[in-house]
């Protein structure tokens, strides 16, 4: 299968499936916006709450924040953004269509209609609003375009109200805008995008011991989401392509079907941010150490993550067809952990009242082990399986006739379906939940 084609192929299914809608469809859309759906929101939610616990909740040295996204204009002064933050546009002197000048591989010709492409100038990302009733100079603020700048601007309150001991990190998931030139292959360059970021402060002296600890952690996070380890690539940054206050930029990249592409960054920023923001708003952002009684300014790992890539690469990662039963199927592999949906419970016939009376005892037994089990009773079988099939469901639990004692050796049991392989066991529900339960965690 083309890469072209894998990738129109996972667009379509996304829709199909409640993945992912193109935003504002309805209205003819908006460009780099998009939607997610029932299965999307559960997708996203579960590389969430999966990155939460391996990255704070299951660590003691680190504390939790959720920034406004609307914040004080000089933050973003201080960080270097209205200056800086830009990316090199050129526009077509026949179509008047624009492009980032560094995507292009013909910087003379428009991809578009062939016509000439005028000087590259910058153009800033950040997209700007006014706070109040005066939409002067006086009230213009920014829409962020990281999650960064508002953890920097909480280490004051973070250090003055948990008194944490260096090495401390804070963490923080939220939305991050920015105003793409063109923004495109779906979900991957947005302009309303989602960041799961930490910032690690640390001793000058032990940033490479924290820098290793967190390179290691991005790659348990790709396995525990199902993200291949052979898919994900470290590319060391050279000096003159990191950002201004890098000293050490590791992209990790991803084999999207469109190209190897940046998916998640881990940088060590010195003590760039917190001395630029201290000199800017005249606040003290040194940290005491309570034993030497030195006091210093702390200096910086940023393990930085999309939520966005990170979705896409699963789902490129987890896309399989195969055949079965003389067709095409298609599903999606997807770890049980971050699948929307952990099982499907089904009655083999929805018009046997004691047929869809046990199944609903049996979900209801299931949703002990994991609230998402889902309940599909519309169609035949096989077309029941097709659909969770799709949507990445590990198990799908058939409650039949024997489950009612037809047959007086197979009574209590259930069909439990693979959704990878196909195959099918007969279990008891408990040893049912106990799969499911074990494929979970």
């Amino acid at each position: 299968m083309k890469d072209s084609e894998l990738m129109e192929k996972i667009v379509s299914l996304a829709k199909r499936r409640g993945f992912v809608f193109p935003g504002s469809e309805i209205y003819g859309g908006l460009a780099g916006t998009f939607d997610y759906g029932p299965m999307g929101v559960r997708l996203k939610e579960n590389v969430e709450r999966l990155w939460l616990q391996m990255f704070r909740d299951s660590r003691d040295d680190m504390y939790g924040v959720d920034a406004a996204i609307l914040m004080n204009p000089k933050i973003w002064e201080a960080s270097g953004h209205v200056s800086g933050f830009s990316d090199p546009l050129v526009e077509c002197e026949k179509c008047k269509k624009r492009f980032r000048a560094d995507h292009l591989d013909d910087k003379e010709k428009c991809p578009e209609c062939g016509g000439s492409l005028g000087d590259a100038r910058q153009f800033n990302m950040m997209f700007k609003t006014h706070a109040g009733a005066m939409e002067d100079d006086s009230a213009t603020v920014y829409l962020r375009p990281e999650t960064a700048g508002g953890i920097f601007a909480n280490f004051k309150s973070v250090v003055d109200s948990m008194h944490p001991k260096l090495p401390f990190g804070i963490a923080q998931i939220g939305k991050a805008f920015r105003n793409e030139i063109a923004p495109r292959d779906f979900i991957f360059r947005l302009r309303e995008l989602s960041q799961m970021e930490v910032e690690y402060f640390v001793q000058p002296s032990e940033w490479e011991q924290a820098f290793e600890e967190w390179r290691k952690m991005m790659h348990l996070f790709a396995e525990a989401v199902g993200i291949p380890q052979d898919k994900v690539h470290e590319l060391e940054v050279p000096e003159g392509d990191r950002a201004h206050y890098s000293k050490r930029t590791i992209d990790f990249e991803f084999d999207y079907p469109f190209g190897r592409k940046e998916l998640w960054g881990l940088a060590y920023r010195t003590d760039f941010d917190l001395s630029a923001h201290a000199n800017a708003s005249g606040a003290e952002l040194s940290y005491l150490d309570e034993e030497t009684k030195e006091k210093f300014i702390p200096h910086v790992i940023e393990p930085s993550l999309g939520v966005d890539r990170t979705v896409l690469a699963i789902l490129a990662s987890a896309y399989r067809e195969d055949d079965m039963g003389g067709e095409t199927r298609t599903y999606l592999a997807l770890a049980p952990k971050v699948a929307p949906v952990k099982a499907m419970v089904s009655p083999l016939l929805k018009n046997k009242p004691e047929l869809v009376e046990k199944a609903r005892d049996v979900r209801a037994e299931l949703q002990k082990v994991h609230p998402a089990i889902a309940w599909d009773d519309n169609g035949n079988i096989g077309k029941r399986y097709r659909r969770q099939d799709e949507i990445g469901t590990p198990f799908c639990v058939t409650i039949d006739f024997d489950t009612l004692g037809e047959h007086p050796e197979l009574e209590g049991t259930v069909t439990l379906r693979h959704r990878d392989s196909g195959e099918q066991e007969r279990l008891t529900v408990a040893e049912a939940a106990d799969r499911i339960r074990s494929a979970i965690e």
